[in-house]
């Protein structure tokens, strides 16, 4: 959910770049020293199987030659907690959210689903106000 929250700002919160030809062999990134730290987040782009976001130090690549990027990012922790936040609404609410269905009642059961009837409430939506903090234009 972290990369989907991270796309939704359009922040990847970058505090370094590599630029290049890359090689994954093994699940593993051939990377200089220093460039990453345990535990970090990194975003690969360009590759045709790993573009994403992945946690240093990553084993489970596809294995494969690109010329692309690979960015060290510096992920604030207040978005992290947002991102397991938003998970958990995603799990609670998200099928419900994603139903076409706005309303129904049958056998003295009633339901209504706040906002249009063209368009369903989303993480997006119930976490406008958080979100916005950390969106890039």
């Amino acid at each position: 959910m972290l990369e989907a929250v991270l796309q939704a700002l359009n922040n990847w919160f970058e505090c370094d770049g590599l630029r290049g030809e890359f090689r994954i062999e093994g699940g593993a990134i051939a990377l200089p020293d220093g460039f990453l730290m345990d535990g970090q987040r990194f975003r690969i782009v360009g590759s045709v199987f790993n573009d994403g976001l992945h946690t240093w130090p990553a084993t489970d690549l596809a294995d494969e030659e690109f010329d692309g990027q690979v960015w060290a990012l510096a992920v604030p922790k207040a978005v992290v907690e947002l991102s397991e936040d938003v998970a958990a609404w995603e799990q609670a609410n998200g099928e419900a959210a994603r139903s076409p269905m706005q309303s129904e009642s049958f056998g003295g059961y009633s339901y209504s689903k706040g906002g249009s009837s063209s368009e369903c409430p989303s993480w997006r939506d119930a976490f406008r106000g958080e979100l916005g903090r950390w969106r890039k234009l």
